[in-house]
């Protein structure tokens, strides 16, 4: 089968490896699409910054470079492992890619399984990943999509999972107000589970003209913080209160920081982006104001499945910022992303 391995900094191969096939409590599947995220982009650019070493095998998973990437993805179950009941061959699903935890460190014991410093995803230092044409994984780990959910937007379910969890992690409630700095494929996921959980009142703040047109032809109200007026427009929306949440879907220390300034006293920031580059800020901000900063990451099993539920009652349109490639065009749509170029891009491994 063909499988994207990643070897090192740069260097991602396309190659024949052989099918792996399902051992008990299995399944094996055919993938379909999978998509390219900013955690990809890290492993390809600068696998340096990543918090465990790819040279050495995993403690728990034993895998190691080259490694098969790939943690987005969407397919069909062509085979099931000795003890399957729950899933069939047939079965439609997206891959839940969290794997192992080591279930005994401060983050396991608070079930906070993503936060844990050996855990194991597939398609990052679990044995195979999305960016192949089968992988095999614990069928508890398939939540199969209900006949009104394509395999296409099946591969989105992990990407909006992570968005849905920054904005559970906001607590905003139903008619609160809130800003999303970043209209890459988490902002705009972040504006997906906002609206679904009845925040109608939402700006996006987004430098690109581009992701800006994307974000406007979903029906968003945007803004360009670079040359018009942040502030203003919070105001206004806000009736010069401050929004109640903030999502930090940039990575970028000026979108934090016009993201905490937008606060109303008593609002909360989440950050589920990753920084590449350490962020100033002015604690007394926070301090005068009772604001919060709170991280994001990951998505508990049950978020899945919220995405899932919330994508059959039509609060997910794909419109305008996804794109397929062929397989082939893995290199080209790593380039692309880095550029800040556009929306979401799967590629059609199946």
């Amino acid at each position: 089968m063909k499988a994207a391995r990643f070897y090192g900094k740069e260097d991602l191969r396309i190659e024949e490896v052989p099918e792996p096939s399902p051992g008990p409590g299995q399944v094996k599947l055919r993938n379909a699409y999978a998509g390219i995220c900013g955690s990809d982009l890290h492993f390809f650019f600068y696998p340096e910054s990543l918090p465990f070493a790819l040279d050495k095998p995993h403690p728990l998973t034993g895998a190691t470079l080259p490694q098969i990437l790939g943690h987005e993805f969407s397919g069909t179950v062509v085979e099931v492992g000795e003890g399957v009941t729950d899933v069939k061959v047939g079965d439609r699903g997206a891959v839940y890619p969290l794997a192992v935890s080591c279930g005994t460190c401060a983050a396991c014991r608070k079930g906070l399984f993503f936060s844990c410093p050996l855990m194991g995803s597939l398609g990052s230092n679990v044995t195979g990943g999305g960016l192949a044409e089968y992988v095999t994984l614990d069928a508890s780990k398939l939540h199969v999509l209900p006949d009104s959910v394509d395999l296409r937007t099946g591969a989105l379910v992990e990407p909006m999972a992570v968005a849905w969890h920054a904005v559970s992690r906001g607590g905003v409630k139903p008619g609160g107000t809130a800003l999303v700095a970043g209209a890459g494929p988490i902002g705009i996921g972040s504006w997906f589970a906002l609206k679904a959980r009845g925040v109608d009142k939402v700006l996006v703040s987004e430098p690109s003209a581009d992701r800006r047109a994307i974000m406007s032809g979903l029906g968003a109200q945007v803004v360009d913080p670079v040359n018009e007026d942040l502030a203003a427009a919070v105001a206004s929306l806000t009736d010069g209160d401050g929004v109640d949440i903030a999502v930090d879907a940039a990575g970028a220390g000026p979108a934090l920081a016009s993201a905490l300034a937008g606060l109303a006293p008593g609002g909360r920031l989440v950050v589920p982006a990753l920084h590449e580059h350490p962020a100033q800020l002015q604690p007394t901000q926070l301090m005068m104001t009772e604001t919060e900063i709170v991280g994001a990451v990951g998505y508990r099993p049950a978020e899945f499945d919220e995405v899932i539920a919330a994508m059959v009652d039509g609060f997910y349109d794909t419109t305008g910022w996804v794109q397929e490639l062929p397989f082939e065009g893995i290199i080209d749509a790593i380039h692309s992303l880095r550029s800040g170029v556009g929306g979401k891009i799967l590629l059609q491994v199946g």
